[in-house]
Order: structure tokens, then sequence, then C-alpha cells
């Protein structure tokens, strides 16, 4: 099956860097108009944009914090205007904080939660008439939701958080996909692990050392997450709903340490 989604459109948050900006090139490269959305560093959000246009696809930059409702309702407008609809949103926009148990911070639980858990939900739900006009039981609208390993198994890094973010989108996706399925909206979630990013400074700064305690022996790459989110986003997916795909190089399902 040869996957294109030509003439489709996708919103990324998160997409100036890191697993964001790689899942935005590669739905460009299938043929995506592609709105890439950001909070800070603009310049990293342009490059991205300059580098889809170089594959020749349509892109747009958007600032906004998805945690703030006014901001979220300004990029809604622009989007869907300039891209002639939605009909891929891909939740990507992600936050961690690191303290030790008796020290942890209430600000750093409630921006991490707000950020990883809350706004997903809510931009999802902003964005449900776009998505709803766009899907068809034939060709769905998507969502997918990058959620982390650390929500399915626990990390040894204090990220009390993070982890319980992550570990809420893993479920919220399925609640998420049992009621918007009947509106032809797919929702799956994809769990990564190790990836060089700037939130990952160990797998970015330390490659070899973490990668000696990965199953399949090296960090993930862009490809292996850009190939699951187009798997999820294109026609193959399709009659993917509710699950959330880790990828980890084994850690979470494929170690037989205790």
């Amino acid at each position: 099956m040869t996957e294109t989604l030509q003439g489709r459109s996708a919103l990324v948050t998160g997409a100036g860097r890191g697993i964001g900006k790689g899942v935005a090139l590669e739905l460009a490269r299938a043929g995506c108009r592609v709105a890439v959305n950001y909070v800070t560093e603009p310049e990293k959000a342009l490059e991205t944009v300059d580098e889809i246009r170089q594959l020749g696809g349509k892109a747009i930059e958007v600032e906004a914090d998805v945690s703030v409702a006014p901001a979220v309702s300004a990029m809604i407008d622009r989007v869907t205007r300039e891209l002639g609809g939605l009909d891929i949103l891909v939740n990507n926009a992600g936050a961690a904080s690191l303290a030790e148990f008796d020290a942890f911070p209430e600000n750093g639980w409630d921006k991490v939660v707000d950020l990883n858990l809350k706004s997903p939900f809510f931009l999802t739900q902003a964005l449900a008439p776009a998505l709803r006009a766009a899907g068809t039981k034939e060709r769905p609208a998507k969502v997918i939701n990058v959620a982390s390993i650390d929500g399915i198994r626990p990390n040894p890094q204090e990220t009390y958080s993070y982890q319980a973010s992550k570990a809420g989108l893993i479920h919220l996706t399925r609640r998420m996909a049992a009621r918007l399925i009947e509106e032809n909206i797919c929702v799956n979630a994809i769990a990564p692990g190790a990836f060089a990013s700037e939130m990952n400074r160990t797998a970015r700064d330390q490659a070899e050392e973490v990668a000696q305690r990965i199953p399949a022996r090296r960090i993930g790459t862009d490809e292996d997450m850009q190939g699951v989110a187009i798997f999820l986003a294109s026609r193959a997916g399709d009659y993917a709903v509710g699950i959330t795909i880790a990828v980890d190089g084994g850690i979470a399902f494929g170690s037989a340490v205790l």
C-alpha cells in the first residue's frame, strides 16, 4: 500500500524541534499541509517551515501556548483558515519537571500536568468541529497524542508529574477514542522511549551509555517516530482506535528484566 496524505492538513504542537519537528517534516513529505506550532524559539519553528517549503510543501508557523485558552482560539482560527480545515492533530507539546519527592514543587506539578494532560483534551475539544467536518467513515480524521513509555512503566528519575501525566494521557486517549470514533475521528497515541532531545538530554548527551540499557541497543531516531506517525495518520491506521504504540527499542514490552 502506497501511503499518501496528499491534500490533507495537519497541526503539530511543539513542532519547532525534536520529535514534533520530525513528525511535521514527515507529514509534509507524505503530502500534508502543516501548521507548525511553537511557544518559544521562533527561529526553530521558522527553520521547520523553511525545510517543509524546500520539500515543496505548504507550511505555516503558529505561535501559541496550547495551555492557554485565548491563544488556542486564535491559533485555531488561523490554522483552519489558512490550511482550509484540519484532518490531523498531533498533540506533541510537552514539559517535564525533576525534583526529589520531599521537595517536589506544586508549580512543577501544575505546569507539566496542564501541558501534558489537560491541553491535549481541550485542544482536541476545540478542534473537534474541524475534525468532524473532515472525517468520514471511509477516511476518518486523526488525533495522535504523543505520550511516553514513562506512562507505561516507572522511570527511575523523580519526574513525578511527567510520569503521571503521560499515564493519564494514555488512558485519556482510550476514553476520547471511544467517544470520537462515533464521529469518524480516530484517536491513538505513541509512547516514545529514549530519543535525543532538549527534554531528554541524557539520551542526547550520553547516547552510547543509554543504549546499553535498551534491548535494541540504540536510542531512537527521527525515522522511528516518523514511521509510526505516518501509519496512524494514513489509511494504514484507519482501523486503529484507542491504541498506544510504544516506540522504545523494547524497554516497556521487550525486556525480561524485573
